[in-house]
């Protein structure tokens, strides 16, 4: 059975740090581009960051870079997401999907552009406030 399963979501006050988590059971990670996305309240979905499969290049949304930290290990079957300074806006369901890469599937995860990932997880929240 396909899983994929994030955490490490929580409340945190403006300046703090959290670090998610995703693991997946069924399907091994190092096949994928893995993305995080979140969906802050009344507001579509928006690729966050992403880290691909060749090299494990990250990439990340302008608005978050120089404070979240994408990484993989694919012995645990991992992807995490490292946040710091974190900031009101950055308030959302943060969800881990996956998507065999492409070559550009981080870059359209990042810029906005619509491509296709095979698993998503349910997502857990993040709450930044004071």
């Amino acid at each position: 059975q396909v899983q994929f399963v994030e955490s490490g979501g929580g409340l945190v006050q403006p300046g703090g740090s959290l670090r998610l988590s995703c693991a997946a059971s069924g399907f091994t990670l190092d096949y994928y581009a893995i993305g995080w996305f979140r969906q802050a309240p009344g507001k579509e979905r928006e690729g966050v960051s992403c880290i691909s499969r060749r090299n494990n290049n990250p990439f990340y949304k302008d608005s978050v870079k120089g404070r979240f930290t994408i990484s993989r290990n694919n012995a645990q079957n991992t992807v995490y997401l490292e946040m710091n300074s974190l900031k009101p806006e950055d308030t959302g369901v943060y969800y881990c999907a996956a998507a065999p890469d492409a070559g550009y599937t981080c870059y359209d995860v990042v810029e906005g552009i619509s491509h296709s990932m095979d698993y998503w997880g349910k997502g857990t929240l993040v709450t930044v406030s004071s």
